[in-house]
């Protein structure tokens, strides 16, 4: 029989799960609450327990799917033996992933509009952007780049492969402009 710790898990886990798909396929403003709590055969009691909000929810499932995003990302980029690979597999990686409808809608679409600004760019600190800095660190290390790029560069990179990432997601073929993307952001790396 399931501890109390683990029926309470196992109900949060239930709401972001059926919030998660959800939120892919409507979008946060077209996702009511009362259609989770009816999805997920849960109370309205019960999610106000685990969420404030369906913002804090929301914010919940975002980090979810940021979270194995960027372990795929970092998983790709760790294959490599040096920064500029680093950089170049990790990208490679997030543009495969923008064709996922839950990451398009979620961390790129509805993430910075729904969580604003500030909150979205200190969470992404965590994840994508950080993982940018963690691997530019490495270039410090290495004497590719100095200190002083890190931070500039870092937010230039995102931006970057943001960008990208949303025009290989809306493309007529997201398989060739992938490799327009991938080629053009390799060469900018091997710039550095």
């Amino acid at each position: 029989m399931p501890t109390q710790a683990e029926r309470t898990e196992a109900t949060r886990s239930r709401l972001i799960a059926t919030a998660r798909r959800l939120f892919a396929q409507k979008g946060f403003a077209s996702t009511s609450t009362e259609e989770i709590l009816s999805e997920a055969s849960v109370s309205r009691g019960a999610l106000y327990h685990h969420f404030s909000s369906k913002t804090d929810l929301f914010q919940a499932t975002w980090e979810t799917v940021e979270s194995e995003l960027t372990a795929r990302v970092m998983n790709a980029a760790a294959t490599a033996s040096n920064p500029k690979e680093m950089l170049k597999f990790g990208f490679d990686q997030f543009l495969d992933e923008c064709r996922h409808v839950e990451v398009q809608r979620i961390v790129m679409l509805d993430g910075p509009n729904v969580l604003g600004w500030d909150v979205w760019h200190d969470l992404d600190e965590q994840y994508g952007l950080g993982g940018i800095k963690a691997v530019l660190g490495f270039a410090v290390e290495l004497g590719i780049i100095p200190a002083e790029m890190v931070e500039p560069l870092a937010h230039l990179l995102l931006g970057a492969v943001m960008q990208a990432g949303m025009v290989v997601a809306r493309a007529e073929d997201p398989d060739a402009t992938k490799r327009g993307m991938t080629q053009t952001l390799a060469r900018i790396i091997d710039a550095l």
